[in-house]
C-alpha cells in the first residue's frame, strides 16, 4: 500500500466520523443507520469514515485503555467528541498507512470544525505523547485480556468460559475484516456462470470451499458493481447464513414460516431453492418490512410479508400449520461482530438473559403452529451458549413432542444439541442451527 498525505477532505471524512461515533455512543444508535446518515458523494471520503469509525470501534477497548493512559484525567460526558476523535487518532497511527505528522495534523484540525478549539492543544499532545512512547504503552495496555483483544469484561469472561482452548481465536477473528460473500440465485444462473462473470468485470472471486452457492470476493464492493445484481442473480450473504434452506430441507407444496424474516435473505434464498412453496414472511418491526418486501422483489420471488410480532401468534396466525418454520431468532450478534464492532459497545451483559427469555418465549409460542412431521429451525448468529445449546436442551427436555434431529454436515463436528460455527471457520460467520421435529 503506497503511503498518501492526508487532504482537507480527509479533515472533513474525520468531522463525519467522530459525529457518526458520537450517535453510536451517545444516543445507541447502530453503526450501520449512523453511517447512513452521513452519507457523502465522495466515495473516497465515505470509505475513509467507514474506516475510521469501523476501525475505531473495533479496537475501541485497546484505544480507550491507551487513552486511561495518556489522559491526566477522563474527560467529561460533553466532550465525547474529543474522546471520540483521540480514538480516531490512535487508531490512525497504530492501524493505517497514513503518514504519522499527516495523521496528528489532520486529526488536530477537526478540533476547530466541531467548535473545540480548545481541545487543539490537548489532542496534539497525546498523539505526539502516544508516539514517543508507543512501545511501552502498547505493552502496558496488552497485559489486560481485554483490552489486548479489544472486548468488554464481561463478553470476554463469556467467551473464556465457553471456549476455554480458544477463546482467542474467537476474540481475532472478531477484530478481523469479514469477506464479502454471495449467494447465486439459482433460477437465474449458476456458480461457475456467475464466476466467469465477474472475472469478465476483472471482479476476483472463488467459490466457498464447502458450499456451492456461495462465492467469496477477494475484497468488497459495492453491491452497485456487482454483475446482474440489481436484477436479482446475486445476493450478498454470508455462507453460514446460507446453511439455513438446506438445513431446513423444504419440499414443494410446503407451507413455510419465516418467523424473523427481515432483511429477507433467508426468505428470498428459500423461495429461489424450492418451487411451488407457500411461504409467510413475518417481522416485528415496521421500518424493517419495506427492506424485506425489497429484497424479494429484486431477486424475483413472492411471500406473504406481514408485520407480527412471532410470539404472540395469537394476533395473526390462521390456525394453518406449517410443515416448515424458520426461526431466526433476535439474538446478541455474538457470531457478527467482525461485520458489526458497535455490538461490543451496545451490547450490556444485562442484556444476554432478556434475549433468552425471548428466545425461549418466541420458541414456544411457535411450537403449536408447527404440523406433526413438521420440522422447525432454530438459528442464532451467536456462540454463546446460553442462546444456542442450553436453550434448546431446555426446551426438548420440557416440550414431550419435540425431537432433535442433527444437522447433517459432513465438513463440520457438530455441538450435543446443534451446530456450532465459530466466527472465521470456513471462511463463514458466526452461526448456530439446531432442528427440532414434532414428533
Amino acid at each position: 500500500m503506497v503511503k498518501r498525505q492526508a487532504t482537507r477532505t480527509d479533515a472533513d471524512a474525520r468531522t463525519l466520523a467522530v459525529e457518526v461515533l458520537v450517535r453510536v455512543l451517545q444516543r445507541g444508535e447502530s453503526l450501520s443507520s449512523a453511517l447512513l446518515r452521513s452519507s457523502v458523494e465522495d466515495s473516497r471520503e465515505q470509505a475513509l469514515i467507514h474506516e475510521l469509525c469501523y476501525g475505531s470501534l473495533r479496537w475501541q477497548h485497546r484505544l480507550s485503555a491507551l487513552l486511561g493512559l495518556l489522559l491526566d484525567k477522563p474527560l467529561r460526558a460533553k466532550d465525547t467528541d474529543v474522546e471520540c476523535l483521540l480514538r480516531i487518532g490512535l487508531y490512525q497511527l497504530i492501524y493505517m498507512r497514513i503518514p504519522e505528522h499527516a495523521a496528528v495534523h489532520a486529526t488536530v484540525a477537526v478540533t476547530a470544525m466541531l467548535g473545540k478549539s480548545w481541545a487543539k492543544g490537548l489532542v496534539n499532545g497525546v498523539l505526539r505523547q502516544f508516539l514517543r512512547t508507543a512501545d511501552a504503552l502498547l505493552q502496558q495496555v496488552d497485559r489486560k485480556p481485554a483490552a489486548r483483544y479489544s472486548h468488554p469484561g464481561w463478553l470476554l469472561s463469556l467467551l473464556q468460559k465457553a471456549y476455554p482452548q480458544n477463546w482467542q481465536d474467537i476474540c481475532e477473528a472478531n477484530n478481523a475484516r469479514a469477506p464479502m460473500t454471495l449467494r447465486i440465485n439459482a433460477r437465474k444462473t449458476t456458480t461457475t456462470a456467475y464466476l466467469q462473470l465477474l472475472h469478465e468485470a476483472g471482479i476476483s472471486a472463488k467459490q466457498h470451499p464447502q458450499l456451492g452457492s456461495a462465492v467469496v470476493l477477494e475484497r468488497p464492493r459495492d453491491v452497485q458493481h456487482l454483475p446482474g445484481f440489481a436484477e436479482g442473480v446475486v445476493s450478498v450473504q454470508d455462507a453460514a447464513a446460507q446453511l439455513a434452506t438446506p438445513l431446513l430441507a423444504c419440499k414443494t407444496g410446503m407451507r413455510v414460516l419465516d418467523a424473523c424474516a427481515a432483511p429477507g435473505g433467508k426468505t428470498a434464498q428459500l423461495l429461489e431453492s424450492v418451487e411451488d412453496i407457500e411461504v409467510t414472511a413475518i417481522e416485528i418491526d415496521a421500518a424493517r418490512i419495506p427492506r424485506l418486501r425489497d429484497t424479494l422483489e429484486r431477486v424475483g420471488v413472492q411471500a406473504v410479508v406481514m408485520q407480527a410480532d412471532a410470539g404472540k401468534p395469537d394476533e395473526w396466525w390462521d390456525s394453518r400449520q406449517y410443515h416448515r418454520i424458520l426461526l431466526d431468532a433476535p439474538c446478541s450478534a455474538t457470531g457478527v461482530i467482525r461485520r458489526h464492532p458497535d455490538i461490543k459497545v451496545l451490547k450490556k451483559a444485562a442484556d444476554i438473559a432478556e434475549l433468552c427469555r425471548r428466545q425461549q418465549q418466541i420458541l414456544q409460542a411457535l411450537w403449536p403452529l408447527l404440523a406433526p412431521g413438521g420440522m422447525l429451525l432454530y438459528c442464532t448468529c451467536s456462540v454463546l451458549p446460553e442462546e444456542n445449546d442450553v436453550l434448546i436442551q431446555r426446551f426438548v427436555e420440557e416440550q414431550d413432542d419435540a425431537h432433535l434431529a442433527m444437522p447433517e454436515i459432513q465438513w463440520h463436528e457438530t455441538h450435543e444439541w446443534g451446530l456450532q460455527i465459530l466466527p472465521g471457520e470456513y471462511v463463514m460467520d458466526g452461526f448456530y442451527y439446531a432442528r427440532l421435529v414434532k414428533q
